[in-house]
C-alpha cells in the first residue's frame, strides 16, 4: 500500500519543543500531524521529539516519501508529476 500525497512540498513549521506524531499515511486532515485517519490502513504515525532550545523552522515531509521522515529530504522532486 502506498501513502496518499497530501502535498508534494514540505510543511515549513515553527515548532515548539515537545512530542509530535507525524502522519505517515497521508490521510490526516491535520497534516502533517496524525489525526487517527490511518486506522485500518497498515500505516502507523511516526513519533518524533523537538528538543528544547530556540524555536526554529522545521521542514516536515508532505509527500510521505522522505528517506528521513518526518523531515523533508526533497524526495518530492523525484515523484511523477
Amino acid at each position: 500500500m502506498q501513502p496518499e500525497i497530501p502535498q508534494k512540498a514540505a510543511y515549513a513549521l515553527d515548532l515548539e519543543p515537545g512530542d509530535y506524531l507525524w502522519c505517515a499515511c497521508g490521510r490526516s486532515q491535520r497534516q502533517p500531524f496524525c489525526d487517527g485517519s490511518h486506522q485500518g490502513t497498515g500505516f502507523v504515525p511516526l513519533p518524533f521529539t523537538i528538543k528544547p532550545g530556540r524555536v526554529r523552522t522545521h521542514w516536515l515531509c508532505g509527500c510521505k516519501y522522505s528517506k528521513r521522515p518526518p523531515f523533508c529530504d526533497a524526495s518530492h522532486n523525484r515523484l511523477p508529476k
